[in-house]
């Protein structure tokens, strides 16, 4: 397993760095860094700060997806399903919390609020083209190559 050096800066006192709950976790898990409790409402969105910016090297990426035992216990999952930290974003990082369920949930400092998970990633070059080569399933999509 490869480790790399992630570069974290606190803008608060009170964040606290990423952690992996287990040796083998793909995903560290990111806490809410806040100066009182937010309450989401049934159906809405918040923004959670964590109190970090970070470096992450060129060529990889941070992907932000939902912690389990929050998204289906709480019904609380990040609105974009997956955020999505580029390598040159300075910012503080901050996720989007939707309330799923059908009563209010309390967000509190030093909650785990999402997982981050840092890959590799490729960027493509888009050419334009008259035609595209044959393949067996064509232009079939959306459950095509499911049961009939």
């Amino acid at each position: 397993m490869e480790k790399i050096k992630v570069r974290m800066k606190k803008l608060d006192q009170k964040a606290i760095l990423p952690t992996y709950g287990s040796p083998f976790a793909a995903g560290a898990d990111l806490y809410a860094c806040l100066d009182g409790d937010v309450t989401i409402k049934p159906g809405k969105t918040e923004f959670i700060k964590t109190g970090l910016a970070m470096e992450l090297p060129e060529g990889l990426v941070a992907l932000i997806y939902a912690r389990s035992g929050l998204a289906s216990k709480r019904g609380l999952a990040p609105a974009n399903k997956v955020g999505v930290i580029d390598c040159d974003y300075r910012g503080e990082l901050m996720v989007a919390l939707h309330n799923h369920s059908d009563k209010e949930e309390t967000i509190q400092n030093g909650d785990r609020i999402a997982q981050m998970v840092i890959t590799p990633y490729i960027t493509a070059d888009f050419e334009e083209a008259e035609t595209l080569s044959d393949t067996v399933r064509g232009e079939g999509g959306f459950g095509s190559t499911g049961r009939k």
